[in-house]
């Protein structure tokens, strides 16, 4: 137990970008090279001819290496942080800069290392049993909410931005109404807010109980547009924001779908697949169901006007519309049936016959 214990308190510490920053530029040698480092990666950016000299490019490289040995190497942000703009902005610099590229597969955000049913173990008035015939759990899951101070509380915080007119032109401040829908998702305990995000509806009568979950996040003014944009160039838009392009890695990292998993999941997580997802609601990227019986998601996007990118285009919007991981996450969680529908693989050992044998719970 003891030599347990010791290992976990040796293991390295991970800090966030903020605070790896801050313990940075405290130490000289350290500062300099990442002061270094972020001129060159400005320079890249803006194609400044002062990083194209073999010397200059040496002295990048140089910084580089020396980013990789310092607190900055590996350090992660937490969604809803206090300064998680800044911390993600400290990332991206870092991940560009030691990745040489900008794609969206890499989640800047510490891993909850979370499980469904360590939420259906708190919220069983909401997800403890499948979805009868008669039960609208939509309806369910919006009282619970009510009947709980914080949900109340930040429920109450976006409905009132995201209802209020602006002017005859504008049915509200979007801007307002993103932030107060991220601090429900941020703050609000998974089973609340996911009871009403997530719930299930009954085959006997979807019509309503689809519609109360599809209004959840008041469309006509989070979601809903004057012009339908084309999914890429909704895409670059979001990479432009740092908190909408962290959001949307840590979507892409988290519901990977994999056709031969029994979950459907590359990382046999559904609770990270939902909260990834949730994390996208209150951006320019927020996701919703489209107006279909059963389950069917998109941003407010197309993929006409795609041209030679249509392929890359519908690549895109299939991640939402035809992502059997994160189908099968939301039918799990609605179901209550994440325990024994499917089990994650073990973790490699040595020993793998004892693997086989000692499944992870």
């Amino acid at each position: 137990m003891l030599k347990l214990l010791h290992s976990a308190a040796s293991r390295p510490v991970r800090l966030d970008c903020v605070k790896a920053s801050e313990q940075c530029l405290k130490e000289y040698s350290c500062s300099t090279k990442y002061r270094t480092m972020r001129q060159c990666v400005a320079g890249r950016e803006s194609n400044f001819s002062a990083v194209t000299g073999p010397e200059a490019q040496g002295e990048c490289r140089s910084a580089i290496d020396a980013m990789k040995q310092s607190p900055l190497y590996n350090c992660r942000c937490r969604r809803g942080m206090k300064k998680e703009k800044n911390c993600l902005r400290i990332f991206w610099s870092i991940f560009q800069s030691l990745q040489g590229n900008d794609l969206l597969e890499y989640s800047p955000y510490e891993p909850v290392n979370s499980r469904l049913s360590d939420i259906f173990r708190l919220a069983p008035i909401i997800a403890a049993e499948p979805a009868s015939t008669k039960e609208n759990n939509c309806l369910n899951a919006a009282k619970a909410c009510n009947l709980n101070d914080t949900c109340k509380k930040y429920r109450s915080a976006y409905i009132n931005p995201c209802t209020s007119r602006v002017s005859a032109s504008e049915v509200c401040n979007k801007r307002k109404c993103h932030k107060a829908l991220r601090q429900f998702f941020d703050k609000v305990p998974p089973k609340y807010s996911y009871g009403m995000l997530f719930c299930s509806c009954p085959a006997g009568d979807q019509t309503a109980c689809a519609e109360r979950r599809r209004q959840t996040i008041v469309p006509v003014c989070s979601y809903e547009d004057k012009d339908k944009p084309n999914c890429l160039t909704l895409q670059n838009t979001c990479k432009t924001n740092y908190i909408c392009r962290s959001r949307l890695a840590d979507f892409i990292s988290n519901c990977q779908p994999e056709a031969r998993s029994i979950s459907g999941c590359l990382r046999e997580n559904y609770a990270d697949c939902l909260l990834s997802y949730s994390g996208l609601i209150g951006t320019v990227m927020t996701p919703n169901y489209v107006r279909s019986l059963g389950i069917s998601l998109s941003p407010w996007c197309d993929c006409s006007s795609s041209g030679n990118s249509k392929p890359d285009c519908d690549k895109f919007a299939e991640f939402f519309t035809n992502n059997r991981c994160l189908r099968n996450a939301i039918q799990a969680f609605g179901n209550g049936t994440d325990v024994g529908v499917w089990q994650p693989q073990p973790p490699i050992q040595p020993n793998c016959s004892r693997a086989q044998h000692h499944p992870e719970g």
